[in-house]
């Protein structure tokens, strides 16, 4: 029972924060679901310490939680529901230590001013985007490693696009509310046209590449997946049209109604088997 509570917590996280993400799940085999909740339900608390609890010793709340996360992956059991939950996926599908280590690294240097290099930068989508990206492959490709290794380095461009527009869509936050600037070598003050072209021509190989991989995926998981890429590929679309003064200005959405006819065609795509 507390199991399944702990699942349903991480679930209610997810959907209350990612009505894309939501969506995405809902796309996956029902075997899957479960796991992928869970791995977004544990990056969302490590995200939320660092980018919400201000005014709270939010060093000592991540040095707290990164204890109870290893604590609950050796124990096989947290009583808090949403380490429970990503403990079991963690266990189930064999989620190495390593790529747990690597986000919550990522996740601590957010708690610091980081003047970001090319080799920071790097690290930082590494340990944000790309691993998570690996715990989910892990997932998708269960008892395939073969599968898992072959898909690797697509699975981290598809998060590293994910994530870098991210950067882009919540420019405005991080900047002006968090003092935080992700992409390397760009001075704020003179951000323009130029900047942001250069950084969506990254992007766009990023999702190249992702693309590529989605299409191999298995079927239990190609879905749902693509269903995100779609979502975020909108997202990327819509923010190209926006001029770079207002992306300092604004933060760039995709309404629920426009989700939901991602949705719809998405699922006639996937199952016209052109992805």
């Amino acid at each position: 029972m507390f199991d399944q509570l702990s699942v349903d917590v991480s679930k209610a996280t997810t959907k209350a924060y990612s009505t894309s993400f939501s969506l995405g799940i809902y796309f996956l085999q029902p075997k899957l679901r479960d796991a992928i909740y869970s791995i977004y339900g544990f990056v969302r608390l490590a995200d939320e310490i660092v980018d919400s609890f201000a005014g709270y010793d939010q060093k000592r709340l991540l040095a707290k939680f990164t204890e109870e996360t290893y604590e609950a992956i050796e124990n096989k059991i947290s009583l808090n529901p949403v380490l429970n939950s990503f403990q079991h996926a963690v266990n189930q599908y064999g989620i190495e230590n390593d790529l747990v280590a690597t986000f919550l690294k990522s996740m601590e240097m957010d708690l610091q001013k980081v003047d970001y290099t090319e080799e920071k930068y790097k690290q930082y989508i590494l340990g944000s985007a790309e691993v998570v990206g690996l715990m989910c492959l892990r997932v998708f490709t269960h008892e395939k490693r073969e599968l898992y290794d072959e898909l690797k380095p697509y699975a981290m461009k598809l998060g590293a696009a994910f994530q870098k527009v991210n950067f882009l869509r919540d420019m405005k936050d991080d900047y002006v509310i968090l003092g935080r600037t992700y992409f390397p070598n760009v001075n704020m003050s003179h951000f323009n046209g130029s900047v942001k072209k250069q950084i969506e021509l990254d992007i766009e190989q990023d999702f190249k590449t992702g693309l590529d991989g989605i299409k191999k995926l298995p079927a239990s998981s190609k879905g749902g997946v693509y269903l995100a890429y779609v979502y975020y590929r909108s997202l990327f679309k819509k923010i190209k049209k926006v001029p770079a003064h207002r992306i300092l200005n604004e933060r760039i959405r995709i309404n629920n109604g426009k989700k939901l006819q991602l949705m719809i065609n998405s699922l006639v795509i996937n199952k016209m088997n052109l992805v």
